[in-house]
């Protein structure tokens, strides 16, 4: 494998004021992939239950939204927002996760639980930076990324962190999209209060060339979820 990067947290090598247009961001449809429910929400005043999450080969633990947590009885609960919408910051543009409070017992993303491979189309169009938004538990999962041009192909290879490691500055690849999250059994149990995070990978597409789908390799070590894919226009 090339370029091999451990991934921590990174400073922006563009202005903050860039990322705060939301024309230049793209939400990518990552739907035909999603396979996974890890987040509980709270739908028709009644929890409406993870399944598959976040660790533990996916039975052990999931991820709640803050009205679920409350309804739950959970005390200043470190859960997820409502809606799944994080707004754009110094380190990277708007994300938004596929689940909401009204969600129906739908897919919300993408779990590779061993050695895998999955790939999704997005709009042909130059990108400056595009973040995939991912946990990595039981380990760090190494992903190797192809990113398919118009005009040819890059291949691309990363670390993930452990979803429970802290991420020191200094790496411009990796921030946190979700930080010091709480978790949740499969009765919806808090387990553990804080200390969870979700990641974002910036995979650093070639600005010149129009990339037009993206495909994501794993082996079999580190229990991998893929929860968005978020584009920034050249």
């Amino acid at each position: 494998m090339k370029n091999i990067a451990l991934l921590f947290c990174g400073l922006l090598l563009k202005s903050p004021v860039d990322y705060l247009k939301s024309d230049k961001t793209i939400q990518f449809d990552i739907g035909p992939i999603l396979n996974a429910r890890p987040v509980t929400v709270l739908y028709g005043n009644k929890l409406v239950s993870w399944r598959m999450g976040i660790d533990g080969g996916g039975l052990a633990d999931g991820y709640l939204t803050l009205s679920a947590a409350l309804f739950n009885g959970d005390k200043n609960p470190h859960a997820l927002p409502d809606n799944g919408s994080f707004a754009a910051n110094a380190f990277h543009p708007k994300v938004i996760l596929h689940y909401a409070g009204t969600d129906t017992p739908g897919m919300q993303a993408c779990v590779i639980t061993g050695a895998g491979s999955v790939g999704f189309r997005i709009p042909q169009k130059r990108y400056t930076a595009v973040y995939l938004a991912l946990t990595s538990a039981e380990g760090p999962s190494l992903l190797h990324i192809k990113l398919f041009y118009s005009n040819g192909s890059a291949e691309k290879d990363f670390l993930v962190p452990d979803y429970y490691q802290d991420l020191p500055p200094g790496d411009p690849n990796v921030c946190y999209l979700a930080h010091d999250l709480s978790k949740w059994g499969n009765k919806n149990n808090m387990t553990e209060k804080d200390h969870h995070n979700i990641d974002l990978l910036n995979i650093h597409p070639n600005p010149g060339k129009k990339l037009d789908s993206i495909s994501i390799t794993k082996p079999k070590a580190g229990y991998l979820v893929i929860w968005a894919a978020t584009g920034v226009k050249s």
